[in-house]
């Protein structure tokens, strides 16, 4: 358990036992000090007011800490998840060439398969350690020159290849003057955002992929990249909600998509150390999505 939560919970602990001995110094001093009813009553409002905001703060602790590791939980089963299916498929392959006699075709379509699979892996734990950086927050950028409109289509032809999609799935629009859009900032850093969410865009799309993306130049001091999909939508509640941490949103439809909760996460902390914002917007469920980086412009 990390140091903060530890002092955390024993700070509650602390002034739980404190409330408790508080109430029964309030009786005990009640019945022996009755005389003193005026100076008591006073006293008495204070240390109930007192114990009563005690309560709350408590409660309110006991309930987030209860949430926090309902995420934990979730976001162990789903790493664990994440790691072990394709470390069980390559394993699976590598027995079947082991013990049986391929032709050259097949042997060529289990390689590609467990390199898919390899992919997947690594993606999980690049994924997990990128989470623990993005908690640093003073970790030192490696700032350069980026051209966003020539990045922003290498992550798209990367995308591309990886999930096997045509070339109008995805659709990169640059009418605003996307080629003048330079940022300064980590290009490893920003590739892995934007990434992260044409990843997001591809998982949660209902049936056929259908998304595009823009990239402009808003003023002298701003540039955007915008991913609009048409996917399953966010409910309005949780536009804010889904950048924290191990937060995944509620639905039957979330559920079956598997992921780590990080992603979107991993996205807010990249954009805020480069001095921009990320927000989603949404009309609903089943309405699609929009997610926005901006950043400062060079």
């Amino acid at each position: 358990m990390p140091v903060g939560r530890r002092k955390s919970i024993a700070f509650f602990i602390t002034l739980g036992a404190c409330l408790v001995a508080l109430a029964i110094a309030l009786y005990v001093g009640w019945i022996l000090l009755n005389w003193r009813q005026v100076a008591l009553l006073v006293f008495g409002i204070i240390f109930f007011t007192t114990i009563i905001v005690g309560v709350v703060l408590n409660t309110t602790f006991l309930i987030r800490e209860i949430r926090r590791n309902e995420q934990h939980d979730a976001f162990i089963n789903a790493v664990t998840h994440e790691l072990k299916t394709p470390l069980a498929s390559i394993r699976l392959y590598l027995e079947t060439l082991k013990t049986r006699k391929l032709d050259e075709q097949q042997r060529a379509n289990f390689y590609e398969i467990m390199l898919a699979d390899s992919d997947r892996l690594l993606h999980t734990v690049e994924q997990v350690l990128r989470a623990g950086q993005a908690g640093h927050k003073r970790r030192r950028l490696s700032p350069a020159i980026i051209d966003l409109g020539e990045m922003v289509r290498e992550c798209l032809d990367l995308t591309r290849i990886q999930y096997h999609l045509p070339p109008e799935s995805i659709r990169l629009d640059e009418s605003m003057n996307g080629d003048r859009a330079r940022v300064t900032g980590d290009a490893h850093e920003l590739r892995a955002a934007v990434s992260n969410l044409l990843d997001n865009a591809i998982k949660y799309s209902d049936k056929d992929v259908d998304i595009s993306v823009q990239v402009a130049t808003l003023d002298e001091k701003r540039v955007a990249v915008r991913i609009a999909d048409k996917g399953i939508g966010i409910p309005r509640g949780q536009l804010k909600r889904i950048f924290k941490r191990f937060y995944r949103a509620p639905g039957l439809f979330m559920a079956r998509v598997k992921g780590t909760g990080l992603g979107l996460f991993i996205v807010h902390s990249i954009v805020e150390r480069h001095g921009g914002k990320v927000f989603a917007e949404s009309a609903g469920a089943g309405q699609g999505s929009t997610f926005t980086i901006e950043l400062p412009r060079a």
